[in-house]
């Protein structure tokens, strides 16, 4: 019976979570089609200024946090989250459709803060989703595929860059756009026709007035949004750093282009396996110890390169920055999920948000970096973990079902 019980099991989180990691590669390719070369099509095809890119690249990320913040709280309460991630996907492929052939400035920042914000909710949403599915089937393993399926999206961005360049050397951006809407189709029919509605995690309030809510289960709000500074503290390397990297091995390491990508390269190969890894540890070790030890990875990693005068030292680093880099985006949505067990939902667009909110923090500090020095940039990275780990330390932020 036992054995019948556990293949069952096994069946019915493989029908959740296997469709769940095509929608992760349809979004993942998508997102990575555009979103590198989003700089250049609004230069080149547009005709947009520096001000308007700006103000582009400003309003547009900001579009999208708040639009995740309004559907996490939106799918938490009402079990909805099934028709979220088809309307996600039905607002990506509206949207990339349009810009496939849109080349008004104004007509395009009204997409980047209507379908795309809404777009933008696929990833969350569906980290949310696959969260409730393996609370429900296998709770111990809830980690490991979370971490597994944030490789999947990994992955995608390892064939995406390389696609669109491609698309762009053989065509222009309306194959590009053309593509991406083609990978949003993709994973609205995934959701149409091969996901199941799960329910709402929890009610928001009793259904009796005599019926208790045991507040234990969801961490404090100052707990969250301190977590989620954290988060951000730890994240904004992750952008600062990638931006630096070409000028610093150029400028101060006599390096070229090509072995910027090189590292960039080896590092993503290395993150896939670690975040994999890692996610199998959490099965067996506590999350928030993993969690800590790679965020202590990127502070010796970034402290490396700031002392750095030789590429050889930069590769042999990437192990250090792949574990930071699989902990913290492999695990923090877990971290952060266990803060809100009852509101998945919103507990990973807490944590998701934390990367744009991140990258525009990355923008005034890489303009300073570039004014005196582009090692002071891996100098700024070394304070930003610290701060980040010194804040999670501090902040006690896991909440533990008690028992009965």
């Amino acid at each position: 019976m036992a054995q019948e019980t556990s293949s069952q099991l096994g069946s019915r989180i493989g029908r959740a979570l296997l469709p769940l990691g095509f929608l992760f590669l349809a979004v993942g390719i998508s997102t990575a089609l555009f979103n590198p070369f989003l700089s250049l099509f609004l230069s080149t095809d547009v005709d947009a200024g520096p001000v308007k890119i700006t103000f582009f690249l400003i309003v547009a990320p900001l579009g999208g946090v708040l639009g995740s913040v309004l559907v996490g709280r939106l799918s938490d309460r009402r079990p909805i989250r099934r028709r979220l991630l088809i309307a996600g996907a039905v607002a990506g492929l509206i949207g990339t459709g349009l810009t496939a052939v849109v080349r008004d400035y104004w007509v395009l920042l009204a997409l980047a803060v209507t379908a795309f914000a809404l777009a933008g909710s696929l990833f969350p949403q569906s980290f949310a989703y696959a969260r409730q599915v393996l609370e429900r089937d296998d709770p111990a393993r809830a980690a490991l595929g979370i971490s597994a399926l944030r490789t999947v999206f990994s992955l995608a961005w390892v064939a995406g860059p390389p696609l669109a360049a491609f698309l762009l050397d053989a065509g222009s951006f309306v194959w590009v756009y053309g593509t991406a809407a083609l990978m949003y189709a993709l994973a609205a029919v995934v959701a149409i026709f091969w996901l199941d509605e799960v329910p709402a995690p929890a009610a928001a309030a009793p259904d009796t007035p005599d019926a208790p809510v045991d507040d234990r289960l969801d961490a404090p709000r100052w707990t969250l949004w301190l977590t989620a500074a954290a988060f951000t503290l730890l994240q904004t390397p992750l952008t600062l750093a990638v931006q630096a990297l070409p000028l610093f091995i150029s400028a101060d390491i006599g390096g070229d282009v090509g072995d910027a990508g090189l590292l960039l390269g080896l590092c993503a190969a290395l993150e896939i396996p670690l975040m994999l890894g890692l996610g199998v540890l959490a099965t067996r070790l506590p999350l928030r110890g993993l969690l800590f030890g790679g965020a202590i990875c990127g502070v010796a990693y970034y402290a490396l390169v700031a002392v750095a005068t030789d590429l050889w030292l930069l590769v042999g680093g990437q192990v250090l920055n792949a574990l930071f880099i699989a902990a913290v985006s492999g695990l923090g949505i877990s971290y952060m999920q266990n803060m809100l067990p009852r509101q998945p939902g919103r507990a990973t667009t807490l944590f998701t948000n934390s990367f744009p909110l991140g990258a525009m923090l990355a923008g005034p500090l890489f303009g300073v970096a570039q004014h005196f020095d582009y090692r002071l940039a891996y100098w700024l990275c070394t304070g930003l973990c610290a701060a980040g780990l010194l804040l999670l330390i501090v902040v006690r932020n896991e909440r533990v079902p008690q028992p009965a």
